[in-house]
């Protein structure tokens, strides 16, 4: 699949806003002293909806036509991504709600605003699974059908969203609280594994194949004409092929730059590292994320030469 730029940095920002955003509030209001401060609250908050924001916007750059972004509304029953679009949406008033709370009552919340609290978190989840199976619901794309795909959208936005709360809390306060050390550590090393998991699984010689799909199993088949002359919207989007050297360099730079180098620079603990540990995780996870469209292989493939998927 050819990787469009505006859905990584979608996917990449919003993961990491709604990973934060349900981090902070589930911390805040499971009393861990670190998070009893009203200031980190507000500005974890505001950086939380800032790049939800920065993601949402970004992804209506991949629409055809703009104007029609309201039709992602109109199919709550049957469309993970009108889900999206709903969930997304219900997210902003909970958050400010439990945000005013913050600001108006400090880090003591009453009964009302903690709900608020509660529910932000819990529909960043559900918006961040629902983002996830738009893609693990196409059986056409055997590289995204499957259960590991919500399972590395979910633990790369906490685990994205473990590193910014981080380094707020290492900025505005002294030092990196050890919880939230050990915390982002964990989420780091559940993304390293969820994500190998998966590459190794994507691996395998499994799928369909073009026997398979045009029913002569007991025969050699290959393409004689393809039908057209030149590349087609079908050759452009969903034939983008990468040399494989290249996504093994790829795959390389994503493991080293998500997981190695911010695992290292976490267990140290500045204020400095954590933030660069932050940084450099987010291109990780850009690298990662175009890797999750180059490496997919949609069947019609299969009716333009390629043999298997």
């Amino acid at each position: 699949m050819h990787p469009a730029f505006s859905v990584l940095i979608f996917t990449v920002t919003s993961g990491a806003g709604y990973g934060l955003l349900a981090l902070m509030v589930l911390a805040h209001l499971a009393g861990l002293s670190a998070l009893q401060d009203s200031t980190l609250l507000l500005s974890g908050g505001v950086l939380a909806l800032l790049m939800i924001t920065i993601g949402l916007l970004a992804s209506t750059l991949h629409l055809a036509n703009p104007k029609n972004a309201w039709r992602a509304f109109a199919r709550f029953r049957t469309s993970w991504l009108s889900r999206e679009a709903v969930f997304a949406v219900l997210v902003y008033p909970v958050t400010l709600l439990y945000l005013f709370g913050v600001y108006s009552q400090g880090a003591d919340l009453n009964g009302f605003f903690s709900t608020c609290g509660v529910l932000a978190a819990l529909l960043a989840m559900i918006t961040l699974f629902c983002t996830s199976m738009i893609y693990a619901s196409l059986k056409t794309i055997r590289q995204w059908c499957t259960a590991l795909t919500p399972l590395n959208y979910l633990s790369l936005g906490l685990m994205s969203g473990a590193l910014c709360l981080a380094t707020l809390q290492a900025l505005l306060q002294e030092g990196l609280s050890p919880v939230l050390r050990s915390t982002g550590l964990g989420l780091i090393a559940l993304g390293a594994v969820a994500k190998l998991i998966y590459l190794f699984w994507i691996g395998k010689p499994a799928g369909a194949t073009i026997k398979t799909a045009t029913g002569f199993t007991q025969a050699s088949v290959r393409l004689l004409d393809a039908g057209h002359s030149a590349g087609t919207f079908l050759t452009n989007e969903f034939g983008y092929t990468v040399a494989a050297n290249r996504l093994l360099r790829l795959r390389f730079a994503m493991v080293a730059l998500a997981f190695v180098v911010p695992f290292i620079l976490l267990a140290q603990g500045g204020a400095l590292a954590t933030l660069l540990a932050a940084l450099l995780a987010l291109a990780g996870l850009l690298v990662e994320r175009w890797l999750f469209f180059a490496e997919a292989r949609h069947v019609v493939r299969l009716y333009h030469g390629d043999q298997r998927t």
